[in-house]
């Protein structure tokens, strides 16, 4: 069953997630309430527990077709530079261009409870940096420079007065 989406101001956002140390069903069915959620969100590829105010290190994500799950993950290397415009189903409507090591790796472990090694680029890589993000309790807010907060806050608030359901806006920070 698809859970609410917690939005930006939120204190469950901003806390740090607990490892999960027994993937049992519980895991499980959490793990399809997260792909529910996805799946009824309008733009999301990407969803961490806690966007749904559960504080467990699980991230969900599907692109191509191809549903995935990591428990527990960190990011192990890391290269390259890439910026591009991010969102989040938290903050939603707001995209804004953000810089990102280009190339990761990520180690964590599947359903089964074996250790799976990752290696992604470009969007993939960025997804993964931006879940792990969420399970640390760090938003995009928190990566911006103190004017491109101050932007960037301000045309979200922008969008959360125009309409009830948000629209795509592109952010260019200076």
């Amino acid at each position: 069953m698809a859970s609410t989406i917690r939005t930006f101001g939120d204190p469950v956002l901003k806390a740090q997630a607990a490892a999960v140390s027994d993937i049992d069903g519980k895991i499980a069915r959490l793990v399809d309430d997260m792909f529910d959620t996805l799946y009824t969100s309008s733009s999301g590829i990407g969803l961490a527990a806690p966007q749904i105010g559960v504080q467990k290190q699980i991230f969900v994500w599907d692109m191509d077709d191809e549903p995935m799950v990591i428990i527990n993950p960190e990011i192990v290397e890391s290269n390259g530079e890439w910026v591009y415009d991010e969102g989040c189903l938290s903050i939603p409507g707001l995209y804004v261009e953000m810089l990102r090591p280009n190339h990761v790796l990520m180690r964590g472990l599947d359903l089964d409870g074996n250790t799976v090694e990752i290696e992604a680029s470009e969007l993939a890589g960025r997804l993964f940096q931006h879940e792990i993000d969420h399970l640390n309790g760090v938003l995009m807010f928190d990566r911006m420079t103190p004017e491109q907060r101050k932007e960037a806050m301000a045309e979200y608030r922008r969008i959360l007065e125009e309409s009830a359901t948000p629209q795509r806006r592109r952010l260019r920070l200076r």
